[in-house]
């Protein structure tokens, strides 16, 4: 329990750093340390729901936010996110499919192929609600809130920077968790023990991570960062 007690907040830290709320690494964490799908899935998102809205509230001051870009995402999102946390599939197909489709943004930000820098995609109307779409449902099926796939489709289509990267992922984050923890919901709610005490904890990394990544880091430590998140969160998905 005392390593658990480490381990959260540095999880949280971490993704907060980067705009992200870390439902990811909360659902390894908790289910290494044996704790039951049942348990991990909700504990997971509400963890997500309070880190992500810090890491929204530190890095929207940072940067011109893209309202519309955000809203075309986030209202297609929201109700995909409700429906894929209403199942209760066999995690695994998808947690293999997602480490091996973030292999191609890791590589790019880490610049492994070397690639020209190239203009952004032209945004059509039904391109931000289509992945909006997607990758809500994929969010709520897993128990995350997507920032891990809304990202680096954001980095590589050309749409935002790194610092808007971080307050549009934060928050979608925030909003496709608690649709994802309300579906999850509809078949009963179960904590994990000791969960009052990992709460605060974590919560506090993630402030202290939304802070640094904010205010401290310079724009390639943040693509560093982002790509070593994202290394990390692959390797999780295909073991």
């Amino acid at each position: 329990m005392i390593l658990l007690m480490l381990l959260m907040p540095l999880a949280a830290f971490l993704y907060s750093s980067v705009g992200h709320g870390g439902a990811s690494s909360y659902i390894v964490l908790l289910t290494l340390f044996g704790f039951a799908p049942a348990e991990v899935r909700p504990a997971a998102l509400l963890l997500n729901i309070a880190v992500s809205a810090i890491s929204f509230l530190t890095f929207r001051k940072t940067c011109s936010f893209p309202k519309e870009l955000f809203l075309s995402l986030i209202l297609f999102s929201i109700p995909a996110s409700f429906i894929g946390g209403t199942f209760l599939l066999d995690e695994k197909i998808y947690r293999k499919i997602l480490g091996l489709l973030l292999l191609l943004p890791i590589s790019r930000l880490f610049n492994i192929f070397k690639l020209k820098e190239s203009k952004p995609v032209e945004r059509k109307f039904w391109m931000a609600p289509a992945w909006g779409l997607a990758i809500g449902f994929v969010s709520g099926l897993v128990g995350i809130g997507g920032g891990i796939l809304l990202s680096p489709v954001l980095i590589l289509l050309g749409w935002a920077n790194l610092k808007q990267t971080a307050a549009i992922s934060s928050l979608f984050i925030f909003l496709n968790s608690i649709s994802g923890l309300i579906g999850s919901g509809l078949s009963g709610l179960v904590w994990p023990s000791h969960f009052e005490i990992l709460l605060p904890l974590t919560v506090a990394g993630g402030i202290a991570g939304g802070y640094y990544g904010a205010n401290r880091y310079s724009a390639p430590a943040m693509k560093y960062a982002l790509a070593t998140v994202l290394t990390v969160a692959s390797v999780k998905f295909l073991l």
